[in-house]
């Protein structure tokens, strides 16, 4: 049924180019190489950044998306972007949105963890406050909305796989560039949640410390649903 429903909203999506926005995903890994052809799917114009374009790896992501992506460096693909997600290393991401020039007025998808290995073998948190808060604050000029770091990328590629629903906890100080990120999030089958400010970002970060030592550590897998109701 969620693919349905995002068939149908694509419908709607896919035809109005006012909708349709040229999306930057920085970063050719798991998750790029899943948000990547999900978007261009629905119409988006998908330009991925990588320091290798021309690489056979990223020749071949490139040609799986169709729909006239495309391949460059970087800082080139955010220019030429209005939203830019950053598919990249948790603890690296300070670094990379730093190189990746003048991002003011864009919005800025943060679906990274700044995760480490603790001393007893299970992931944390390696940084004080979140990447989010930190990304917002090496690009002021920007709208960042955290997003998709609560769910695995196959669970991105295919919703239907863990027969329920699946949440996507958005936070952002920019509710305008909230809304635009959720409505990407509805077309592709999954559930957008506002959670409110980026000062919120931590609590978000820390659920995806829960859902990654769950997998690796034998628990039982699990994706997040946060079922919404009305106030009495």
């Amino acid at each position: 049924m969620n693919r349905l429903l995002a068939f149908i909203a694509c419908l709607f999506i896919c035809s109005s180019p006012i909708n349709a926005e040229t999306i930057a995903v920085i970063g050719t890994g798991n998750v790029g190489a899943a948000l990547g052809p999900e978007f261009a799917a629905l119409g988006h114009e998908v330009i991925y950044g990588s320091r290798n374009p021309s690489s056979e790896k990223v020749t071949t992501l490139v040609e799986r998306t169709g729909h006239g992506a495309r391949a460059t460096q970087p800082v080139d693909a955010a220019a030429k972007a209005e939203i830019v997600v950053l598919a990249v290393p948790g603890m690296l991401v300070k670094d990379i949105v730093t190189g990746l020039g003048d991002l003011s007025g864009k919005v800025v998808v943060d679906p990274t963890n700044p995760l480490i290995r603790r001393d007893d073998g299970k992931l944390g948190i390696g940084i004080s406050g979140s990447n989010a808060e930190l990304i917002q604050a090496a690009v002021p000029g920007a709208h960042v909305v955290k997003a998709f770091n609560t769910l695995g990328w196959r669970t991105m590629v295919d919703p239907e796989s863990t027969g329920g629903p699946v949440s996507i906890p958005l936070v952002g100080d920019s509710g305008a560039a909230k809304a635009r990120i959720a409505e990407i999030v509805a077309s592709m089958g999954l559930e957008p949640i506002d959670v409110g400010p980026l000062r919120n970002a931590p609590h978000v970060e820390g659920l995806a410390v829960l859902l990654l030592n769950n997998a690796f550590g034998g628990g039982p897998n699990f994706e997040f649903h946060l079922r919404q109701y009305p106030l009495r």
